[in-house]
This record gives structure tokens, sequence and C-alpha cells, in this order.
């Protein structure tokens, strides 16, 4: 199988910068992989995991909104947040379900579409950290 090169930026870090054998992230129509040689394209970034084998060994991290681009042999993925899978507080994304799952049962007086996509975001956090975890 052959390589090809990660990044994953967010506003304050590069949490990937490498060479991999696979990808596989949370695009906004669903899942989609990438392996070397793969056609050219832009795609919307959902909360969620991102997957990706190095060496036979699958990594996970966390992304949150925005948006990936793949083109010669290269995945670049450009997102508000991301966390690796072994960094991720899993408290502090309990307690960050808990409060948007309270918002969302008030129904009213609150920002609903910001409700849920806090909700999402914890979500994914905890699937996530729930794959090194378990």
């Amino acid at each position: 199988m052959g390589k090809i090169f990660l990044e994953v930026i967010t506003p304050d870090k590069v949490l990937i910068s490498r060479e991999v054998d696979m990808v596989v992230a949370p695009g906004i129509e669903g899942e989609f992989g990438i392996l070397e040689d793969h056609v050219a394209f832009l795609s919307g970034i959902v909360p969620g995991e991102l997957r990706y084998m190095i060496d036979g060994k699958v990594e996970y991290c966390a992304v949150m909104e925005g948006f990936a681009e793949v083109s010669n042999n290269r995945v670049s993925v450009l997102v508000d947040a991301a966390e690796k899978a072994e960094e991720i507080d899993i408290e502090r994304a309990k307690k960050a379900l808990e409060r948007a799952q309270k918002r969302l049962e008030q129904k009213e007086g609150i920002d609903i579409a910001r409700a849920e996509a806090a909700l999402r975001r914890a979500m994914a956090r905890l699937k996530v950290a729930g794959r090194v975890r378990d």
C-alpha cells in the first residue's frame, strides 16, 4: 500500500503532519476514505471521528467543523478544533454533553442550533476517546 500525506490543522496548531497509509474522515455527506492516488476533491467536515492508519495501526482523533482537500496524495483537513483520542478529557466531554442535553430539554429561550452543535461535538469527542480507553 502506498503512502499519502495527512495534515490536520486547527487555528491553534498543526495536530498531525505525517505520511499515512489511509485516512477515513467524517464528511458532510458521510464518511469518506482516502488511499494513494485518490481523485482530487473538497468536502466539508462535520464533528466526528477521523481515523488514519500507519503501518497497520489505526490512530484516532476527534475533529470538529471544517473542510478537507484531497489532491496529489495529500489530505489537508482544516477544522475549528481537533484532539487526538488519548488527549481527550473524558470528564470535560461528559459535562459538555450533559449541558447540551439540558439546554435542548428546555426548548425555549435557547439557540437550538447552537445546542445541537455542542451536543454533536461532545458526542464525537466521547466516541473517539472511547476508542483508546475501552
